[in-house]
């Protein structure tokens, strides 16, 4: 027995539907009802990683073909794919985990799909961004999503740059083995007070949040090496009234070290403390030995 919704599909049409398939980012547990009558139903499975996917299809007992769909999939594959959905089949679209499109593959084939005039329905469930919104005890009101940052280090600062003065919480992915070079540039730019919350292995054995500074975060993992998918999340200053221009100063010459122009560096210190960038210049004259 299908879903209502699957039940009430057109199946005399002559063309097939995608359904965009979130799937447990962790925990298989995490599945809704839908998700499964889904997985069962369809023709096809198109998923990041056949070797993953299939052990969520064992442990529910699913059998149905798999055939591999990421980001370094041919046009062929795509073309492939559209193909079939145009002969009448119906076509589960999976990543790894949580939901594809969101910093996974699925984007392009949606796109094509909507060109094609082929139906789609979005089967929600977990996700790592909302998960990790929800754990962080941060503002989740209002808040923005950037995936992975840039592998290159200039752009990657410049984007982080971009971002010191964002009133929203920031919510990033990262990798393990970028995470203490990521978290130092942010100490650096955005300042050592910022709040963040990096939640790791959500919904899994390891899960773990740890809250605090930037500094206190970037002192906690530099102790604690960690492995393991993780967000981290930055949320808004709430740095004092009261201004310590010597700590400023520092911070605009970590800067200034770090490839920021003086002039930059002094516009950027001013708008995060609220104070006037020639206050800052004067203090910054006066003590530049």
């Amino acid at each position: 027995m299908v879903s209502e919704n699957i039940n009430h599909m057109d199946k005399i049409s002559a063309q097939g539907k995608l359904f965009i398939c979130a799937t447990p980012i962790g925990n298989l547990e995490d599945v809704s009802i839908r998700l499964l009558k889904t997985l069962n139903y369809v023709d096809l499975i198109a998923c990041e990683d056949t070797r993953h996917t299939i052990k969520l299809l064992n442990h529910y007992e699913i059998k149905k073909p798999l055939v591999s769909y990421h980001e370094h999939s041919s046009s062929n594959r795509e073309a492939y794919l559209i193909d079939k959905l145009l002969a009448g089949e119906n076509i589960a679209l999976v990543s790894d985990a949580g939901m594809p499109t969101i910093s996974d593959p699925g984007e392009n084939l949606i796109k094509s799909a909507i060109l094609h005039d082929i139906g789609l329905e979005v089967i929600p469930g977990p996700s790592a961004l909302t998960a990790a919104l929800a754990i962080s005890g941060l503002d989740t009101s209002s808040f923005t999503f950037l995936g992975f940052l840039p592998s290159k280090s200039k752009r990657r600062r410049e984007l982080l740059r971009d971002l010191a003065q964002e009133n929203r919480t920031i919510v990033i992915y990262e990798s393990p083995y970028r995470l203490l070079d990521t978290l130092n540039e942010m100490s650096i730019i955005m300042g050592k007070d910022r709040p963040v919350a990096i939640a790791r292995e959500l919904t899994k054995i390891y899960e773990e949040v740890k809250r605090g500074s930037l500094e206190e975060v970037l002192a906690h993992y530099e102790e604690n090496p960690v492995k393991g998918e993780i967000c981290i999340l930055i949320g808004v200053s709430d740095r004092p009234q009261e201004v310590d221009f010597a700590q400023v100063i520092e911070e605009v010459r970590q800067l200034i070290d770090s490839g920021v122009s003086k002039k930059e560096a002094f516009k950027m210190k001013a708008r995060e403390y609220s104070i006037k960038k020639s206050s800052i210049y004067n203090y910054f004259v006066k003590n530049d030995d």
